[in-house]
């Protein structure tokens, strides 16, 4: 991957939902909330505090869900990321 976080950031592959339906209608994509899980794809090494660096808690590969608004969105070779602070990660999803 060309993309490398750096700090306590981490990138994250949106994970797509499957179509919703309501009774017999099919939710258009636009009318969808935008996905809050997906799986990390890499990692930076961690926070510092002074001349320690705090490790970080999630790796790549784990599966997690994250805040709704937190962090920014990115394309890159035609596949959407998202790079957000390990803060904003809320849970593993094991």
């Amino acid at each position: 991957m060309a993309l490398k976080p750096i700090g306590d950031r981490v990138i994250i592959e949106l994970l797509e939902q499957e179509a919703e339906k309501v009774g017999s209608i099919y939710v258009p994509d636009t009318a969808k909330e935008k996905p809050q899980q997906g799986k990390i794809i890499a990692v930076g090494p961690g926070k510092r505090d002074g001349k320690d660096l705090i490790p970080m808690t999630v790796k790549a590969g784990d599966t997690v869900l994250f805040s709704k608004y937190g962090g920014m969105e990115v394309k890159h070779a035609g596949k959407d990321y998202l790079i957000l602070s390990e803060s904003d990660v809320l849970a593993i999803v094991e």
